[in-house]
């Protein structure tokens, strides 16, 4: 035995090999016909060289003959499988019919190769749909083709069951075995080169394991059990009856022979079963009639059977064969000695359970595969549909309709869960409705927050300013407001981000910016207090680029400081807009302790300034380009003799023309001051806020 284990399994080996070589060669390539055709012809010419050089065991030869067009069908092609199924299969036929080459069992073994190439075609085309099969899956199949060989084997000898049945008891479970681990084998092999295996035995969460592999492993698991409770109930049962037809025989043969025996005849002829025996055996232990004639009994031998037993039927040890015996006295004190041996009792049993158990074992096969295809088709299919729409829905498509209908409960819950898809788009509409009415009356907070007032009683200096949210509130600002005696704040800002948050952080940064202002020190001053007071309690890591200028309307003096902002356009009286490249510090609430430096702009009258937010430059079209400082100029050095009324909204409206069919994703702010530097009015002595 351990010899046929170790060839075997050398066998196994260079099947594995010669599938993983060929599936090296093909992995990365779509198989032509050629190719297809190529690997059937040799994995056709393994199954051949496995008929003529098989393994000799126990008077038979085992081999693994039909590994060669599972191999091909399940990791390679159909065309493949089904090639190398013919060539083995019909081979096999003609060595068995013309060259004596194992022609017990030829139609057996010829259907069983062809089939299995054709099996293997359909589940991977059906079932597999030309994935690679599980090392667990191969194993099985690779297991119940043999099954159906050995069951062959009965089917087309039913009128030699007892030779037949020698030849399966001999090979079915090598035979079986072998050919289920060398189809596992090569499944691990060519997954670990594909870098796709899994370790079937680690431990996975619950959750994550696929309803339809938790439905077919219980079905496994129920399938076995059934088969397991089926075989012992057909193996005590046939046991029982069998004992019970060897006892009738052993009591119709005392009968017979007794009759014989006392009617005077002197040789008597009787034969019970194949091999049972009958032996008349004299006082003196003498056997003078019967199937061990002329044979002397020792003391021993004889001794059990003089005993007294419980049942008339009792187990002997006579002549080699363990057997149930009985024993009855007859007139003469010659003793009547009937035996038939257990291994012909159970004979018939065997043969029956053999053949019960392969045929139980493609029955639930069968059954476990329609019933692991009906599941997939009608369950699991069916929620695959229904989870694939409940995905689009969470991902944010409410208008994703779920419409598997199928059966009575998946319709109702398609109904369900598109009822409830409505009532959460309800939900959403009022409130998101709710939101914008929110958002809307926020807006208006805001807005009354910035300056409206654009016209004033003094006539020295003209201003305008506006401001677009890119959402329904923003983060820009703008503010001007007198500081003192004919001196004038502008402020303009853009706080990081959007929104509500943004919107808060503006108002505080306003605020802080105001009365810092208002408290008369110089611009850098302003945004360094400033800082420190934005970087407190901020944990949300805002911040906000601000420019500052404070305008002395009776000198035309500016002085200016700008923490991370825009650069700002002045123009000239009689020259063009152009941008001033000031030098920029840190935005506020970026880092504590910054300072800044102020600097100062000489205005004379009629020169005007431009400030802005980022929303203006980095406007982009539908090509992604920016509307960019230069287009800016342009647009202002065409209308640099108009107001800051007009120019500003003339300036918005080319954006919205370059940006056109973009939506803005920035607020857009500006503000326009010319200063003419002609004061009819007196400002008083107190600050006076606008």
């Amino acid at each position: 035995m351990l010899i046929m284990i170790l060839k075997m399994t050398a066998v196994t080996a260079l099947y594995v090999a010669i599938t993983a070589l060929l599936w090296r060669q093909t992995r990365n390539r779509k198989l032509r016909v050629p190719a297809k055709i190529l690997v059937g012809l040799v994995y056709g010419g393994l199954s051949v060289l496995s008929t003529h050089f098989g393994v000799d065991y126990g008077e038979m030869v085992v081999n693994i003959r039909d590994m060669g067009p599972l191999a091909a069908g399940l990791f390679f092609d159909p065309l493949s499988g089904i090639l190398a199924g013919l060539i083995g299969g019909i081979e096999r036929w003609i060595a068995g019919t013309y060259w004596d080459v194992g022609s017990y069992t030829r139609i057996a073994c010829s259907i069983s190769t062809c089939l299995a190439g054709f099996l293997s075609a359909l589940l991977r085309t059906r079932l597999l749909k030309n994935k690679m099969p599980s090392a667990t899956y191969c194993f099985l199949l690779g297991s119940v083709m043999e099954v159906f060989h050995m069951y062959a084997v009965f089917i087309t000898h039913r009128d030699d069951m007892m030779m037949a049945f020698h030849v399966v008891r001999t090979c079915a479970v090598w035979m079986i075995l072998f050919t289920g681990i060398s189809l596992a084998a090569s499944s691990i092999v060519l997954q670990k080169i594909a870098g796709e295996w899994h370790n079937p035995f680690r431990r996975v969460k619950q959750s994550e394991v696929p309803l339809s592999r938790r439905f077919q492993t219980w079905l496994m698991v129920f399938t076995v059990g059934m088969l397991l409770l089926n075989t012992v109930f057909a193996f005590f049962v046939q046991t029982r009856s069998n004992m019970q037809n060897a006892r009738d025989s052993l009591t119709e043969a005392a009968q017979d022979i007794k009759k014989s025996y006392e009617s005077g005849e002197t040789h008597i002829n009787y034969h019970i079963g194949m091999n049972g025996s009958f032996d008349l055996i004299s006082e003196k232990r003498l056997i003078f009639n019967g199937t061990h004639a002329i044979r002397m009994l020792t003391e021993d031998e004889m001794a059990p059977l003089l005993e007294e037993h419980a049942d008339k039927f009792f187990d002997t040890n006579l002549f080699n064969a363990e057997a149930m015996t009985s024993v009855e006295k007859l007139r003469d004190g010659t003793c009547l000695l009937l035996r038939l041996p257990y291994e012909e009792i159970y004979l018939n049993r065997n043969i029956q359970l053999y053949e019960t158990v392969l045929a139980y074992i493609l029955v639930f096969t069968v059954i476990y595969v329609l019933i692991s295809q009906l599941i997939q088709q009608i369950v699991v299919r069916n929620l695959s549909m229904i989870n694939e729409s409940l995905g689009k829905i969470t991902n944010g498509d409410l208008n994703e309709v779920v419409n598997v209908r199928t059966a009575s409960e998946f319709t109702s819950l398609s109904d369900d869960i598109n009822q409830t898809v409505d009532t959460l788009k309800g939900y959403i509409a009022a409130a998101e409705k709710r939101i914008e009415e929110e958002l809307q009356f926020a807006w208006q907070i805001q807005d009354s927050s910035l300056p409206k007032n654009f016209t004033f009683a003094r006539k020295d200096f003209d201003i305008y300013a506006t401001m677009d949210p890119a959402k329904e509130i923003g983060g820009d600002f703008y503010d001007f407001f007198f500081v003192g005696p004919g001196k004038l704040a502008l402020v303009i800002a853009d706080v990081s981000g959007k929104g509500i948050p943004a919107a808060l952080f503006m108002m505080r940064a306003k605020t802080a910016i105001r009365n810092l202002a208002e408290s008369g020190k110089e611009p850098a001053e302003i945004l360094k207090r400033a800082n420190s007071e934005l970087c407190e309690g901020n944990d949300a890591d805002m911040f906000v680029t601000v420019w500052l200028g404070l305008m002395n309307l009776d000198t035309g003096v500016m002085q200016c400081a700008n923490a991370g902002h825009e650069y700002p356009v002045l123009m000239r009286t009689g020259g063009e807009y152009e941008l001033i490249k000031d030098k920029h510090g840190l935005a506020l609430a970026a880092m504590d302790g910054v300072s800044y430096r102020s600097y100062e702009l000489q205005l004379h009258p009629g020169d005007k300034l431009f400030v802005y937010t980022d929303g203006v430059p980095e406007a982009i079209n539908t090509d992604v380009e920016q509307y960019g400082t230069d287009r800016l100029l342009t647009v202002l050095n065409a209308r640099k003799d108009e107001a800051p009324k007009d120019l500003l909204p003339e300036v918005r409206q080319d954006i919205s023309a370059f940006a056109a069919g973009t939506d803005q994703f920035d607020d857009i702010t500006m503000l326009g001051f010319v200063y003419t530097g002609n004061a009819s009015t007196v400002v008083p002595d107190e600050v006076v806020d606008f």
